[in-house]
C-alpha cells in the first residue's frame, strides 16, 4: 500500500483526515478564487498605468474567466492520468509563477500572459472540491461540508479586495498579483501531507491511460474565444467582426457537440482503448444535472458580471477611492461567509430547488435595488451600497452550498469527475461572458445616454447607464429562477 494511498493516509491521521483534506484543497481554491476577484479592484489604477480603454482593460478579467473556463475540461483526464496530488500541486506551481511574473512584468500583454497562466491553473482546481466532498463524505454530510468548504472560501474574496484596495492605494495595482503567493507555499505543503497520490475512485494513475480530447479542447477553446471577442466586437467593433465572431462561435459550438457525441459513441464500443469525451453529453440525460446545469450558467453571468460591475461603479460612478470600496464589500464578505456555513446544514434537509430559488430572488432584489443609489443623497450612498451587497450575498449563500451538489447527487459515482467539471465549465463560460457583457451593456448605455467615464466627476446620466445594467443583471437572475424550480425531484 502506498504512503500516498488514501487508505494509508486515513490510518495516519484516522477520522479527522476527510476534513484535513478537505483544508488542504481548500486553501488552493481561496488562491485561486482571489486571484479571479481581486484584481477587479486594481483595474482603474491598471487601465491609467498602460493608457487602456475600458474594453482592453477588462480583459485581465475576461482573460482569466476564458483559460479558467476552458482548462476546467481537462480535470477529469488529469486527475486519471497524473493522481489528485500531482495535478493539485502543479496547479499551484503554475498559479504562484503566474502571480509572480504579472507583478513584475512592465508590458500589458506579460501581465495579460500571466493572467492567463493563473486562468489555466485556477480552472483545473475549480472542480476538485465538489468531487471530494461527494467521494469522501457521506450523503447526510456533504451539505455541512459544502458549507464549511465555502465559508472558508469565500472568506478570501470577501478579505481580499479590503487588502487588495490598501494596496492599491498603498503600493499599486503590482501588489495585487504577489496576495496569491502564500496562498499557494502553503497549499504546496499540505497537498504534500494531506492529498493523495491516487485518481478518483481509489485507483492508482495511468500514465499511460486514455488520450486528451485535444480536438474537443481546442474547439472549446476557438469557441469561447470567439464568443467573447465577438460581444466586445458588438460594441466597440463593427457589425460584420461581431456577426463572424458569433456565428463562428455558434458553428463551432455544433462542431464540439457533435465531436463529442462521436468521441462519446466510440468509447463505448471500445472501453480499453481510444480516447475519453472531454465533456459527457450523457449527463444531461439526468434532468436535476441539466437543469443545475442551465442555473450555473445563468447565475455565473449574473455573478462574475457584477463582481467586474460593482468595483467600477462605485470608483467611477460615485467617485470612491479602491480601499473604500474594499471596506465597503467587507460586510458583506463576512455576512456570506455565515450565511454559507448556514445554508450547508439546510443543504442535507431542504431541497435544492427551494435554496437556489430563495437564493436567486435575493441576489436579483439586491441588483435592482442598486438603482436607488442617487448621487443627489450622498448620506445614503454608503449605507444603501452596504446593505444591499449584503443582501445579493445572503443570496449567494443560499446558491452555492446546495447547487453543485444537488445537481450531481443523481449521478452515478464514476461519473462525478465529469459532472463536477462540466458545471463548472458551464457555470464559467456564463462568468466570462458576464464579464465581457456587463462592459458591453455599460458602454452601450453610457453612449445612449450621453455620458463617459473619462470626466472626474461623476453625472445622473453616468449612473443611469450603471442603473441599466444593473436591472440587466436582475433580468438574467429572475431568468435563471425558471429553470432552478425544475431542480425538484421527481414525485
Amino acid at each position: 500500500m502506498s504512503d500516498g494511498s488514501v487508505q494509508a493516509l486515513r490510518e495516519r491521521h484516522g477520522e479527522r483526515y476527510r476534513w484535513l483534506l478537505l483544508l488542504s484543497v481548500m486553501v488552493g481554491t481561496m488562491a485561486s478564487i482571489m486571484s479571479s476577484t481581486i484584481i477587479n479592484v486594481a483595474i482603474p489604477d491598471m487601465s491609467h498605468h498602460f493608457t487602456l480603454g475600458q474594453e482592453r482593460a477588462q480583459w485581465v478579467s475576461s482573460g482569466f474567466m476564458a483559460a479558467m473556463t476552458v482548462s476546467m475540461l481537462t480535470t477529469p483526464w488529469l486527475l486519471a492520468r497524473y493522481g489528485y496530488r500531482t495535478t493539485y500541486a502543479g496547479c499551484m506551481w503554475l498559479l504562484l509563477a503566474g502571480g509572480v511574473a504579472g507583478g513584475l512584468a512592465n508590458d500589458y500583454p506579460l501581465v495579460l500572459a500571466a493572467r492567463v497562466a493563473e486562468g489555466l491553473a485556477a480552472g483545473v482546481v475549480q472542480p476538485i472540491p465538489a468531487i471530494i466532498i461527494l467521494r469522501a463524505f457521506e450523503p447526510s454530510e456533504q451539505g455541512r461540508a459544502s458549507g464549511i468548504f465555502g465559508m472558508g472560501v469565500v472568506l478570501a474574496p470577501a478579505l481580499g479586495p479590503s487588502i487588495g484596495g490598501l494596496l492599491v492605494d498603498g503600493f499599486g495595482w503590482r501588489s495585487i498579483f504577489f496576495m496569491v503567493v502564500p496562498f499557494c507555499l502553503a497549499s504546496l505543503w499540505l497537498a504534500r501531507r494531506y492529498v493523495p497520490d491516487v485518481a478518483p475512485g481509489g485507483q492508482a494513475a495511468n500514465p499511460q491511460g486514455a488520450a486528451l480530447d485535444w480536438r474537443g479542447l481546442l474547439l472549446a477553446a476557438a469557441g469561447t474565444l470567439c464568443l467573447l471577442n465577438g460581444l466586445v466586437e458588438l460594441q466597440g467593433g463593427t457589425p460584420l467582426a461581431a456577426t463572424v465572431l458569433l456565428g463562428s462561435a455558434a458553428a463551432l459550438l455544433v462542431g464540439f457537440v457533435a465531436l463529442q457525441r462521436r468521441t462519446l459513441q466510440a468509447r463505448r464500443r471500445h472501453p480499453d482503448q481510444g480516447i475519453d469525451p472531454l465533456m459527457n453529453l450523457s449527463l444531461f440525460a439526468d434532468r436535476r444535472f441539466a437543469m443545475g446545469s442551465i442555473v450555473a450558467f445563468i447565475y455565473g453571468v449574473a455573478l462574475f458580471g457584477s463582481t467586474y460591475l460593482l468595483p467600477v461603479f462605485m470608483q467611477l460612478g460615485l467617485g470612491l477611492s479602491a480601499s473604500y470600496v474594499g471596506t465597503i464589500l467587507l460586510p458583506a464578505g463576512l455576512v456570506l461567509a455565515v450565511c454559507i456555513a448556514v445554508v450547508g446544514r439546510l443543504a442535507d434537509r431542504q431541497p435544492t430547488h427551494r435554496l437556489v430559488g430563495i437564493g436567486l430572488v435575493l441576489l436579483a432584489a439586491s441588483f435592482a435595488l442598486m438603482t436607488t443609489i442617487r448621487l443627489e443623497h450622498p448620506t445614503r450612498i454608503v449605507p444603501l451600497l452596504v446593505v444591499w451587497a449584503i443582501l445579493g450575498r445572503i443570496g449567494l449563500g443560499f446558491i452555492l452550498p446546495s447547487l453543485n451538489i444537488g445537481a450531481m447527487r443523481g449521478l452515478e459515482r464514476h461519473h462525478i469527475p465529469q459532472g463536477s467539471s462540466v458545471i463548472n465549465f458551464l457555470r464559467m463560460l456564463g462568468g466570462a461572458a458576464g464579464v465581457s457583457l456587463c462592459g458591453i451593456v455599460l458602454e452601450w448605455r453610457l453612449a445612449a445616454r450621453g455620458a463617459g467615464l473619462d470626466a472626474a466627476a461623476s453625472t445622473p446620466a453616468r449612473i443611469a447607464a450603471f442603473d441599466d445594467t444593473f436591472l440587466m443583471l436582475a433580468g438574467i437572475c429572475v431568468l435563471a429562477l425558471v429553470a432552478a424550480l425544475r431542480l425538484r425531484d421527481r414525485p
